[in-house]
């Protein structure tokens, strides 16, 4: 059974920069593939379980998810491979814990006539029956990844497929599967694409990173907390702060959502934050930080407001990354922003797109 291949997905954009946080860490290893836009087959040149090991306890920022394959089996690019794959996978890969509950989360990167639904029903029914596993999709303890795909410059050897068959000259669809802990996928979602539902009150789709991150780096905000936003309108994150009962100072020249107008909870200041701070700002467990500009600058405005949090308090913000020159612009705003800050979390996060989102703890 193979060791040593597994899926890295990252954001399109990205490419470049997670790769090279893969050369980095796995130096013996070789991209082998590109099966879909920012995702991969790589060759880690060690077992995925050590590789993944690592980045548990000290995460990439732009590899997004990453799964191992295992198995690899060839597809006839017709409705016929779920049954077929069902029952090699079935009968192939490593076992389940019975103990812990499980998920198969699918992925389909290329056109085939049969969605990833149909995969994750037959093959979860057929591995919970097999070892009496529970099925929980909403937090797995360990996950079975596919990963349906057109190989276009990897051959795998014959050795290297499972079920009957090889891998057709013109159609080269093959399955890559693989059995590990959600832990060590960097993401318990399938290509780390952490989805959530739009609500009746949402304000921006920029809530979706404030909630991812919360969720990414285990957040727990205090109770009734205080909060301060900075560039807030139109009042995305205030909202998601308020809804985890944080009282909110918004900082913005611009209009708020009428909707958070009458909520006794936010105090809205017209106000850049450069005025607010020379202003004298208050203290505050929290400060946020999704302003459009460039990321050295946005992390010099929050080293200047970390005097004002209280010494428990944290730091969210993203840090825009322009299209050239990204790794110095990054390195340079990361050593401006450890004058004042531990930074606990760095990630290029689903909802993440020309940028990256900073877990920041103020240094006592």
């Amino acid at each position: 059974m193979l060791d040593s291949l597994f899926l890295l997905t990252c954001d399109e954009g990205s490419t470049d920069l997670a790769l090279e946080e893969v050369k980095s860490e796995a130096a013996p290893g070789a991209i082998l593939d590109e099966l879909a836009q920012g995702v991969y087959l790589v060759d880690a040149g060690e077992p995925f379980a050590a590789l993944a090991a690592r980045w548990q306890t000290a995460p990439p920022i732009f590899v997004r998810h990453i799964a191992p394959v295992q198995l690899v089996v060839p597809l006839g690019g017709h409705a016929g491979d779920v049954g077929h794959l069902t029952v090699i996978l079935a009968a192939s890969l490593p076992p389940l814990d019975p103990a812990e509950p499980f998920s198969v989360q699918t992925r389909i990167l290329t056109d085939l006539p049969y969605k990833p639904y149909d995969v994750n029903t037959a093959l979860s029914a057929a591995l919970a029956g097999q070892s009496g596993a529970a099925i929980d999709v909403r937090d797995p303890h360990q996950i079975v990844s596919v990963a349906c795909a057109r190989l276009s410059r990897w051959r795998p050897d014959a050795s290297l497929l499972v079920g009957p068959g090889g891998v057709a000259k013109g159609q080269r669809f093959v399955a890559l599967a693989g059995l590990s802990l959600a832990e060590r996928n960097l993401s318990d979602w399938a290509g780390g694409m952490r989805r959530f539902a739009r609500e009746d009150g949402q304000i921006s789709r920029a809530e979706f990173k404030l909630l991812e991150a919360l969720e990414v780096f285990n957040i727990v905000l205090p109770p009734r907390g205080v909060a301060l936003d900075l560039g807030a309108s139109p009042g995305g994150w205030t909202r998601v702060l308020r809804q985890a009962d944080q009282y909110v100072t918004a900082i913005d020249p611009g209009d708020l959502d009428p909707r958070l107008g009458s909520d006794a909870g936010v105090r809205h200041k017209r106000m850049t934050a450069e005025a607010y701070l020379a202003a004298g700002p208050d203290s505050f467990d929290l400060i946020v930080n999704d302003m459009r500009m460039d990321g050295r600058d946005s992390a010099r405005l929050m080293v200047a407001f970390a005097p004002y949090l209280y010494r428990h308090g944290i730091a969210i913000m993203t840090v825009k990354l322009p299209e050239q020159g990204r790794r110095p612009i990054l390195d340079h705003a990361f050593s401006i922003l450890r004058e004042a800050y531990d930074i606990a979390g760095a990630r290029q996060l689903f909802h993440n797109r020309s940028e990256i989102t900073l877990y920041l703890r103020r240094r006592r």
